[in-house]
């Protein structure tokens, strides 16, 4: 009863919508309805400004952390505390506040990873970085960001487990920036314009 609990806890924290709610109370928007449709991080920072796409960001890291800090705290084993953040993660990319919708995933997965793989954590997002300020796309560098996490948990852990759980995180992101891709590819996709540039 306590794992159902758990699992149950996992994706409901993972399902509340953070940037929609910021929005909606604090701008009174559906943040759905502008730029990308997403309610990420990166859509809100686009629309509302960093004073509110920053909290969108911390909450939803926290959303993929606290359920893997729980199962801690529980001292459940490895699988039942990755399977709980594989959960918060679907619940953030697949709500059930939003009927199924979601974001990308990738502010969780990496709450998810921090609290699980804090090393390599660590090195995707420096990745994540140096991608971001190099080519302005946050997609993409999620998308690399991803790539690098097996490579690091491989490295540094030598886990063979938690190793196929990061490839399949990977493809968890790989899945919910299909769009993101696509404009990629077609040379749509928008850049992200940096908070000391905005006039």
């Amino acid at each position: 009863m306590i794992k159902f609990l758990y699992f149950l806890l996992s994706y409901l924290i993972g399902s509340i919508p953070v940037g929609y709610l910021i929005c909606k109370v604090f701008k009174k928007i559906d943040i759905r309805k502008f730029g990308s449709g997403n309610i990420g991080a990166t859509n809100v920072y686009r629309i509302c400004g960093w004073k509110y796409g920053l909290p969108t960001l911390i909450f939803d890291i926290l959303k993929g952390f606290i359920p893997v800090y729980i199962g801690k705290i529980l001292k459940f084993t490895n699988s039942l505390i990755l399977s709980g953040g594989i959960l918060s993660i679907l619940g953030h990319s697949f709500s059930i506040f939003l009927k199924g919708k979601g974001g990308k995933g990738v502010s969780t997965s990496f709450g998810v990873i921090i609290g699980l793989l804090p090393l390599p954590a660590l090195f995707s997002f420096i990745i994540w970085l140096i991608v971001v300020f190099i080519f302005r796309y946050v997609s993409f560098a999620s998308i690399i960001g991803a790539f690098s996490l097996p490579f690091f948990v491989f490295f540094y852990l030598k886990d063979i487990f938690l190793f196929f759980i990061s490839i399949l995180i990977l493809f968890l992101i790989l899945f919910t920036h299909r769009e993101n891709i696509k404009r990629l590819i077609s040379k749509k996709e928008n850049k992200v314009i940096f908070p000391w540039e905005k006039k």
